[in-house]
C-alpha cells in the first residue's frame, strides 16, 4: 500500500491506496477501505484535530514570511519555535505548547510522506535554550476532595440530566478516569465503533474496561459507604431512568429532559460539568470567578482521587493507570511529602 503524495501544504490528501502495478478487485478494494479506517484510528480524534491546527499555524507563519513549509527545513523550524518562545507582538507560548507544536509538525510531515528530523542540531539546540530560559513548573488543576464533590453533587437537579451528571462525576472520581475515558464508555463490549471501553456491573461494584494511552486496562470501582455518593448506585439509577442498556453509556438528553438520546457526549462536557458545579458549590470563594473557573477541569477528578485516597500508593497508581509512581505523585496534591525521613534514617 502506498500513500498518495498529491496533497497541498495545508490540506494533505494521503489516502491509502493500491500500488499502481496492482489491479483492483472487490476484495482488495474492501481491504483498502478497512486499512483507511484503521489508519484513522492510529491517533485519537482530539489529537488529529490538535495536530491539524498545529500544522495550519505553521503553514500560516511560513506564508506570512514568504517561506514554504515543504520540504521540511530544520533551520526554518528552528526560527519558527524561536518566534513562538519570543514573539515580537503575540503572547509567548509555554515550553510544553512549543513541544506539542513540534509533535504536530512531525505528524503533518508524516501525513505528506516526508521525514522530519526533530533531532537536528538546529532544532535541538534552540529548544534546549528555550527550556533553560523559559521552562517553569506545569500548571496543575485543583484537586476535588470528597467534601468538594458532595457539595458539587448537591447543586445538580434531580431530573434525568442530573442523574446522568451525578453518575459521570462519581464514576470519573472513583475510577480516576480521564474525561475522554468517561465519555468513551459503552454499556457493553463492541456496542459501538467509536467506544473506548465498557462497564460491567456486579453486586460488589463496577468493572470498567478501557483502551487507554498505554493499551487495555481494567479499573475496579467498588460500591460506596453512602447511597447518595455511591458511584455504582448512581450509574444504576442513570441506566434505569434513561431506559438504556446498549450503545454509548453517557449520552445527550432531550431539550425537555424527558428522554436520553443516542448521541454520545463530547469529552468537553466533563470539563464544563466540573467547572459549572465547582462554581455553583462555591469552591475557592476567595478567588475571582475567572480564576476559579480556570482552576477546575476534568483532571480535577483524577487528582482528587489520587490526593484523597488513604491507601497504599501502588493501588492509586494502578487505578490511574500510570507506569511509574513518580507520575502518580504529580496528581497527589496534598500527600505527606516527608512521611519517609531519610535525614533521620541516615543518623542526623
Amino acid at each position: 500500500m502506498l500513500l498518495s503524495m498529491t496533497g497541498s501544504a495545508e490540506n494533505p490528501d494521503t489516502p491509502i491506496a493500491l500500488p499502481d502495478h496492482v489491479a483492483g478487485s472487490g476484495s482488495l478494494d474492501r481491504l483498502v477501505e478497512t486499512a483507511r479506517g484503521y489508519a484513522q484510528q492510529a491517533v485519537s480524534e482530539n489529537t488529529r484535530i490538535a495536530y491539524g491546527r498545529d500544522w495550519a499555524a505553521f503553514a500560516r507563519w511560513c506564508r506570512l514570511r514568504g517561506a514554504d513549509p515543504l520540504p521540511p527545513s530544520p533551520e526554518l523550524i528552528g526560527l519558527y519555535i524561536t518566534d513562538l518562545a519570543a514573539p515580537s507582538k503575540a503572547r509567548a507560548l509555554s515550553v510544553a505548547s512549543i513541544e506539542r507544536r513540534l509533535a504536530g509538525l512531525c505528524w503533518g510531515y508524516a501525513q505528506r510522506g516526508l521525514r522530519f528530523e526533530r533531532r537536528d542540531r538546529h532544532i535541538v539546540s534552540v529548544l534546549a535554550g528555550i527550556r533553560r530560559r523559559h521552562a517553569r513548573p506545569p500548571m496543575q488543576k485543583e484537586a476535588i476532595g470528597p467534601e468538594d464533590l458532595r457539595a458539587m453533587l448537591a447543586t445538580l437537579p434531580h431530573d434525568l440530566r442530573g442523574l446522568r451528571d451525578r453518575a459521570m462525576l462519581l464514576i470519573g472520581f472513583a475510577g480516576a478516569l480521564r474525561r475522554s475515558e468517561i465519555t468513551g464508555l459503552d454499556h457493553g463490549k463492541d456496542d459501538t465503533m467509536d467506544g473506548t471501553g465498557w462497564v460491567e456491573i456486579f453486586e460488589t461494584g463496577v468493572l470498567v474496561t478501557l483502551r487507554g494511552k498505554t493499551g487495555w486496562r481494567e479499573v475496579e470501582i467498588a460500591r460506596g459507604s453512602s447511597d447518595a455518593t455511591c458511584p455504582v448506585r448512581a450509574l444504576e439509577r442513570w441506566r434505569a431512568f434513561s431506559k438504556t442498556n446498549f450503545g454509548s453509556l453517557f449520552t445527550a438528553v432531550s431539550r425537555d429532559g424527558s428522554r436520553a438520546l443516542e448521541r454520545r457526549l463530547n469529552d468537553r462536557h466533563v470539563a464544563r460539568l466540573v467547572q459549572r458545579t465547582a462554581l455553583a458549590a462555591g469552591l475557592r470563594p476567595e478567588l475571582p470567578e475567572a480564576e476559579r473557573r480556570a482552576l477546575f477541569a476534568g483532571h480535577s477528578l483524577r487528582a482528587g482521587l489520587a490526593s484523597s485516597a488513604e491507601i497504599d500508593e501502588r493501588h492509586v497508581q494502578k487505578q490511574l493507570g500510570h507506569a511509574s509512581a513518580e507520575m502518580t505523585r504529580r496528581y497527589q496534591r496534598s500527600r505527606d511529602r516527608f512521611r519517609v525521613n531519610l535525614t533521620k534514617a541516615a543518623g542526623l
